[in-house]
C-alpha cells in the first residue's frame, strides 16, 4: 500500500497561485504514472491533470490547460501542481493519485487506472 500526502492547499484570491505537492513515505514514486484530481462541493470528481513516470509527458483538463502545470521531482519522490491564474470556479479539494503500473508511457486521465490516492487539499479560491 502507498500512502500518499497532499499539501500546499489554503485560500488564494482570484488571479492568485498555488503549488500543491504530494508525496509519499516508504515507497518511492519514481516508476508511477501520477495525476492530480479535484472535487467541488456537490460535484463529481474529476481530472486536472497527469504525468507519466519520467515526466516527460502531461495531459490536462482543458478547464486548466495554459494555467496549471504538472511536474515531478523523482528524486524528492514528490509530485506538485503549480496553479496559476486562479478562478473562484478553481475552488475544491484536489487528490493525488498514483498508477501503479510501473513505466506507464502514457499517463491514464480516468480515476479507475488509479490506484493509491491520497487525503485531498483544500483549495479555496474567494476574495
Amino acid at each position: 500500500q502507498v500512502r500518499l500526502v497532499e499539501s500546499g492547499g489554503g485560500l488564494v484570491q482570484p488571479g492568485g497561485s498555488l503549488r500543491l505537492s504530494c508525496t509519499a513515505s516508504r515507497r518511492s514514486l519514481s516508476t508511477y504514472a501520477m495525476a492530480w484530481f479535484r472535487q467541488a462541493p456537490g460535484k463529481e470528481r474529476e481530472f486536472a491533470a497527469a504525468i507519466n513516470w519520467s515526466g516527460g509527458s502531461t495531459f490536462y483538463a482543458d478547464s486548466v490547460k495554459g494555467r496549471f502545470t504538472i511536474s515531478r521531482d523523482n528524486t524528492k519522490n514528490t509530485v506538485y501542481l503549480q496553479m496559476n491564474s486562479l478562478k473562484p470556479e478553481d475552488a475544491a479539494v484536489y487528490y493525488c493519485a498514483a498508477d501503479r503500473r510501473a513505466f506507464r508511457v502514457v499517463a491514464p486521465v480516468v480515476e479507475r487506472e488509479y490506484d493509491y490516492w491520497g487525503q485531498g487539499t483544500q483549495v479555496t479560491v474567494s476574495s
